[in-house]
């Protein structure tokens, strides 16, 4: 009994240290001294340290810490503060720091900040009784909710546009049966917008350990974020407009630069095609039967025994031969390639990495080991500059075998048993970090290493990367997709709602595994996905070893011929879309445009049936609808619209009942839109003509559209040699006007013809062209045309549309009615 009670005396004590042991909330506390340096403001408080530094009028940066901050580093930001007005002023309770743009509230007793505008609206503001605070070595900033807040970006999170209520985890993982619900995905981009009473902010918080952001999921009280190490870091952007916001955030972490031309054309892709004879024969196929296609790709099977930068020599024994021949019927071929190295003796990539140390390691200095396709692997550890550089003269044997497509997967890191140990030893660029912080960047890093090793080695030409994960900043290097998606209709719902929000989030070249990864589709969804894909950034089919072959003409002549006019259409448009990866280039404003960011105030575009309708470029409305639907809703916001098919008028602010019979994705023009087109080709290696055509859609509102063209290939652009013109409507003046052409370069295209929407002849009979009278030309138009000898299917309609054609020159050309 005694030993009992001695027992119960010994757990009295140890008790309340046991308890002391539970990290308790530890808020960063009171002001005690402040230091100011350039554009940076220091708090040291009772209980760490907070940072201020003015980015830009509209970008302001915290940094807290419970101790000394860490070196400064980021993969994510490149930029430096720009020099800005900055007014300070420093009370007995309260510090504020104001731009042109914003001011900062800054309590210190305890420390809080609160952004507010210059007529001192508040836009967001700390919690007051938690601010930032930390639990154990988690950190977390706690926002105070406004009425009515929404949250939109996050980038490729499912779940509704309007994230309130909601909460999102970011850490890389490969996720193959995920859905709308799944909160760990393949890329993380922690930046998100706040919209309330009419004012909309982002913030970035740039950590890229595990990380989580509730709005308001299971609280009314406050929205937070959360890394679960190192420091609060974030970018606080306010600016009028989310356009404005997404330009910001851009600035700070990049944009994407121009792709090559081919990589916007169709896209074929199979776990997989082998031996090349089958690669051959499925793209002599698309040639034949007259379906457009620029890229075809290589799955794991091309390799010899799984090991990256290697060649089955059975299945593929002329590397180069091959990619002449696809070379020839105008095709680029792509092959994946993972991060991780089989270890095997005489594999000369296993044995360099090993000799120049380029592996992670365990904190004992062997190389981590695990275990994927190949067997047991090595991984590279991208973020080690030698390890990068090493990467790229590999990169540099595909290229050299005439490859201009490269595909990194499985770089989340995935591996078979899905975990990576947290205390593997990663570079961090001579600073040194854990793969608990590093995980995030992992797949981002290796893309880079990809493009920066293709960039250097394929002679001024400019390749294609596409990466499975990512973080922010993956846009300066690579287009992403949603990874291994299923043949289902709400996941290709799903997938435009990713694209949408990942183009929120500053990520233009996105795109999804059109026709579903796994599983077999229908007739009607695969059509309606390739539909659908045909608008959107990137436009890539793929499936898995396991389904049935998915090329266009295995799901009968009608489906083939509805794919063949879709992919034929977006050849059409392609002056359309390369425009919009130039004005991506400078600001930084996606392709496919959630509603969100044009009409941020209607609430209608919020609504689940509606949410995923979204503007592909300035002018096309597409509101994705499941292939099984014959009829369905379409929101129409602000202005007036188009039918796409047959020119047929609405006006917006208004639910449609809307025709989508299997041949008939919903789209529509916006009114005063312009769109340029060219002839339909089946490469863009074809010889797309001396025309161009101007389609004007006419509207009360003008508009101003900005057309773009260079060689499509290399990087020469950069120093001038592109032909860039302003086309500017003016409705009420009765005038179109084309600008003086900018930059060297020559445009492909000698003939302007001029396509009038909506227009009467009576409105246009006098039409000049620099004051020369013209004729203008009633024609009945078809944009869904084909060069394939097939009977048409359904309502594929025509419109009567007025037409004039002029020479284009360099100097301003102004058309008047």
């Amino acid at each position: 009994m005694k030993r009992y009670y001695l027992l119960w005396i010994l757990l009295g004590i140890l008790y309340p240290n046991m308890k002391g042991q539970v990290p308790a909330n530890s808020p960063l506390g009171n002001v005690k001294k402040i230091e100011v340096s350039h554009s940076t403001y220091t708090f040291l408080t009772t209980n760490g340290r907070a940072q201020v530094t003015v980015y830009a009028p509209g970008v302001i940066r915290i940094r807290v810490a419970h101790q000394a901050f860490a070196p400064d580093f980021s993969y994510a930001v490149e930029v430096k503060p720009e020099a800005c007005h900055v007014q300070v002023t420093d009370a007995k309770g309260l510090y504020t720091i104001s731009t042109d743009s914003v001011t900062l509230r800054i309590t210190k007793d305890p420390l809080r900040f609160t952004f507010l505008t210059k007529t001192g609206e508040v836009i967001n503001a700390d919690d007051p009784a938690f601010g930032t605070s930390w639990l154990g070595e988690e950190v977390t900033t706690y926002k105070t909710l406004q009425p009515g807040e929404r949250f939109i970006g996050m980038g490729e999170h499912g779940g509704n546009l309007d994230r309130a209520g909601t909460a999102c985890v970011n850490y890389n993982t490969d996720n193959p049966e995920y859905d709308d619900a799944s909160d760990r995905m393949y890329s993380t981009i922690p930046f998100y917008m706040g919209l309330h009473d009419h004012l909309a902010y982002g913030i970035f918080m740039d950590n890229s350990s595990r990380s989580l952001f509730s709005f308001g999921a299971g609280s009314n009280r406050f929205d937070y974020f959360r890394a679960s190490c190192g420091e609060m870091n974030y970018y606080f952007i306010y600016h009028s407009t989310v356009k404005g916001i997404i330009g910001s955030y851009t600035w700070l972490t990049g944009r994407t630069p121009i792709p090559p031309i081919w990589s916007l054309g169709y896209q074929q892709c199979r776990w997989c095609y082998f031996p090349e004879a089958d690669l051959l024969s499925t793209a002599a196929k698309f040639r034949e039967r007259h379906i457009p296609i620029d890229m075809i790709y290589l799955d794991i099977n091309y390799m010899d025994h799984y090991k990256i930068f290697t060649w089955d020599p059975h299945r593929f024994p002329d590397p180069k031969a091959m990619t002449g021949k696809l070379q020839k019927m105008g095709m680029h071929l792509a092959v994946i390639i993972d991060p991780g190295v089989k270890i095997a003796k005489n594999y000369p990539v296993y044995q360099q990495g090993v000799d120049s140390s380029l592996f992670i390691k365990y904190p004992d200095g062997t190389n981590y080991a695990g275990q994927v396709w190949p067997g047991w692997c090595n991984f590279p550890d991208f973020t080690m500059p030698k390890t990068r550089a090493w990467w790229g003269r590999w990169v540099k044997t595909y290229a050299d075998e005439g490859v201009t497509g490269f595909w990194n997967d499985m770089n989340e890191i995935a591996v078979w048993g899905k975990e990576v140990p947290d205390l593997l030893n990663l570079n961090w660029d001579g600073l040194h970090t854990t793969y608990r912080q590093a995980k995030n960047v992992y797949g981002f890093q290796m893309a880079r290493s990809t493009y920066e090793g293709a960039k250097k080695y394929m002679d001024g030409k400019r390749p294609f990367v596409l990466s499975r994960s990512g973080y922010s900043g993956l846009q300066r290097y690579t287009a992403i997709w949603t990874g291994d998606n299923q043949a289902k209709e709400d996941h290709m719902l799903l997938g435009v709602r990713l694209i949408n929000s990942l183009g929120l989030s500053g990520v233009t070249f996105a795109g999804m595994d059109v026709g579903g990864f796994s599983g077999n589709p229908t007739q009607s969804l695969y059509t309606r996905w390739m539909e659908i894909g045909a608008f959107l950034p990137m436009y890539r089919a793929h499936t898995t070893i396991n389904s049935n072959r998915e090329e266009p003409w295995d799901f009968g002549e009608t489906c083939e011929d509805i794919a063949r006019r879709y992919i034929g259409f977006r050849y059409q448009l392609l002056p359309y879309i390369y425009a919009g990866f130039y004005e991506s280039s400078q600001d930084g404003m996606p392709l496919n445009r959630s509603l969100a960011i044009n009409y941020t105030n209607d609430s209608t575009i919020y609504d689940p049936e509606f949410q995923q309708e979204y503007l592909f470029g300035p002018s096309i409305l597409v509101a994705p609808v499941k292939g099984t639907e014959s009829l369905c809703r379409v929101y129409l916001p602000e202005g007036n619209w188009y039918d796409l098919f047959n020119d047929k008028p609405y006006a917006g602010k208004q639910v449609i009942v809307a025709n989508s019979e299997l041949n008939r994705l919903p789209l529509y023009v916006k009114a005063g839109s312009i769109i340029p087109m060219q002839k339909l080709v089946e490469s863009t290696a074809d010889n797309s003509g001396d025309t161009l055509f101007i389609n004007l859609y006419e509207g009360q509102q003008p508009n101003q559209y900005r057309y773009y063209e260079d060689d499509g290939t290399t990087y020469k652009y950069e120093s001038g040699h592109y032909y860039k013109r302003l086309i500017s409507y003016d409705p009420q003046q009765a005038m179109l006007t084309f600008g003086k052409k900018e930059g060297s370069f020559t445009s492909r295209f000698h003939v302007i013809t001029l396509v009038l929407h909506g227009f009467t002849p009576e409105e246009v009979q006098h039409l000049t062209v620099n004051g020369a009278a013209k004729t203008v030309t009633p024609e009945e138009i078809r944009f869904f045309t084909s060069h394939f000898a097939f009977a048409d299917y359904g309502p594929f309609d025509t419109k009567h549309v007025l037409s004039v054609s002029f020479p284009d020159n360099d100097d301003q050309i102004q058309v008047s009615w």
